[in-house]
């Protein structure tokens, strides 16, 4: 048996604090190597990857939005983070946030639903000096109160557009449903049904069409549907949606990203909607809906669980594979003619990589689609700051309106050739560009 000596005792007592030092050093290293791991803090800036046709309309577009060329800087400590982008905007939605003073309005259904939706008035008027209204359809279960929605009106107002924001229906807190039907991923019969409003009550307007997430399926939808949607459209601009339900149903279950847990989250705030409803659902005797429908969304912890169990049924749906085939806007957008800009994040952790195919594919085919996809952003994040703190405008405000501004002059500017006849479209439009960039 090996016996210490008081020498070797205290040469080994010397050492320990040395040991201990290390060990310290050890640990902080590795919570670093986490942290910058977590927050993808190496990742380089840059700006938005920019796949189109290379057309009249996409270099003008290039020349005359500079924020679709230049680097979009998140903020340096945490914006790198697709995870805490999303969460920032699922949780606060926008930072100092502005109060619009908006109109609501009631329109029934055939149905007996009654959709409602807010009309802010512009607080300018438009560059163009045309009269301009954006109708927009916020994300799942959003509705004109958010504060990502009121941010974005506020800065669009002072630009000098109307807008128009759709309440999905069963979202506002404060309003019951009038027949047993809630919204779903792709109906558009609400949002149809505003934008025809819209062009009663303002004839001589022209309209942008704007869709966030599961509201940029739906924008997509409508416009696709049917030819005579795309009257009097100037543009569309659709963010972070996913484009088929049927083909991210699966990457839903997947754990990679964390899109499992998102999926769980998202599944609880439906079920939440669901069930604030569940009087009107059940009380009314055309519905589809019964206690036993009702008594398994306890049990759903996916958004694929809920839709088979519920939103499917809303419009008699066999299937869930019918529902996500019928709903998704991948069958319909290829008939979009007007000029449409798809804004992704390849660090989107809802939105799978491969679901990204679409829109790629979708602008190298067709002249009048501009796919933009940021390095960074999240799921409707696109918050940009210096170190730590986010600014009130995000990169994807700004550039909604900085596109939809270059589409209204792009219009305005072939309808002066027309009239008088210039031959030179081409590098008078070009010129036009350098002057609105400039």
């Amino acid at each position: 048996m090996t016996i210490l000596e008081d020498g070797d005792m205290q040469t080994f007592g010397s050492e320990l604090p040395a040991m201990f030092d290390g060990m310290k050093l050890a640990a902080v290293a590795a919570v670093l190597y986490v942290i910058v791991r977590c927050l993808n803090l190496k990742s380089p800036t840059a700006a938005p990857e920019i796949i189109s046709q290379d057309t009249l309309l996409s270099r003008y577009l290039l020349k005359s939005c500079p924020m679709l060329s230049k680097e979009y800087i998140p903020p340096l400590l945490w914006g790198k983070s697709g995870h805490l982008q999303t969460a920032l905007y699922g949780k606060m939605g926008r930072v100092n946030t502005p109060t619009p003073c908006g109109l609501r309005k009631f329109l029934p259904m055939q149905d007996g639903a009654t959709a409602t939706f807010d009309i802010f008035e512009a607080l300018g008027k438009h560059s163009t000096g045309d009269d301009v209204t954006m109708v927009i359809c916020p994300g799942i279960g959003n509705h004109s109160e958010k504060n990502y929605i009121r941010t974005f009106v506020d800065y669009s107002q002072r630009q000098g557009y109307r807008c128009a924001v759709l309440n999905h229906l069963g979202a506002l807190p404060d309003m019951e449903l009038t027949s047993p039907r809630m919204f779903t991923y792709g109906c558009t019969w609400e949002f149809g049904a505003m934008v025809a409003y819209i062009k009663r009550a303002f004839p001589q307007t022209l309209l942008v069409v704007v869709g966030f997430s599961l509201g940029g399926n739906i924008v997509c939808k409508f416009l696709g549907e049917n030819r005579s949607n795309q009257e009097r459209v100037l543009c569309c601009v659709s963010v972070c949606q996913g484009y088929s339900a049927l083909r991210a149903q699966e990457t839903f279950l997947q754990w990679d990203q964390c899109r499992r847990l998102y999926n769980f989250v998202l599944a609880g705030n439906m079920k939440k909607l669901i069930l604030s409803h569940r009087g009107s659902l059940l009380s009314m005797t055309s519905s589809n809906i019964g206690d036993a429908d009702l008594n398994k969304l306890y049990a759903a912890t996916s958004l694929m669980q809920i839709d088979d169990n519920i939103m499917r049924k809303f419009h008699g749906y066999s299937s869930l594979r019918e529902y996500y085939e019928k709903e998704s806007c991948v069958h319909y957008i290829h008939n979009v003619s007007v000029p449409l800009l798809l804004v992704n994040s390849l660090d989107d952790p809802l939105i799978h990589r491969s679901l990204l195919a679409i829109p790629c594919s979708l602008a190298e085919k067709m002249p009048n689609v501009m796919f933009a996809l940021t390095e960074h952003g999240g799921h409707m994040g696109f918050f940009e700051g210096a170190v730590l703190f986010p600014q009130p405008l995000t990169w994807m405000d700004k550039v909604i309106v900085e596109y939809t501004n270059a589409i209204c002059h792009w219009e305005r500017k072939q309808q002066a050739c027309q009239r008088t006849g210039n031959p030179d479209l081409h590098s008078y439009l070009l010129s036009s560009a350098l002057k609105l960039s400039g």
